[in-house]
């Protein structure tokens, strides 16, 4: 008699909880990135807004990284390296 292995398709969930502080009141001077998800157009859609936070706001330096693809999470590696360079960061995605 063969035997059936029953896989439970219910995982595991690990959260972690991490305080979000405010953002910036000033701009001026500050390092902002962008983990781009791997979407089509994210990379044009924030050198866009990467220069007009340099022209409007005095943002002094725009960070661009990406995530290995869309379904990932990012890498605690890339995610240490763009705390210790940015000021802010934002991830998104397009299409």
């Amino acid at each position: 008699m063969a035997r059936i292995r029953v896989l439970s398709p219910v995982g595991v969930v690990r959260t972690e909880t991490v305080p979000v502080p405010p953002l910036p009141r000033e701009w001026a001077g500050r390092t902002v990135g962008f983990l781009d998800n791997t979407k089509a157009n994210f990379d044009r859609l924030t050198a866009g807004i990467g220069d007009l936070l340099r022209e409007r706001y005095g943002v002094a330096a725009i960070v661009h990284r990406r995530k290995a693809n869309a379904s990932t999470p990012a890498s605690r590696e890339l995610i240490v390296e763009l705390a210790k360079a940015c000021d802010v960061v934002f991830a998104g995605s397009a299409d």
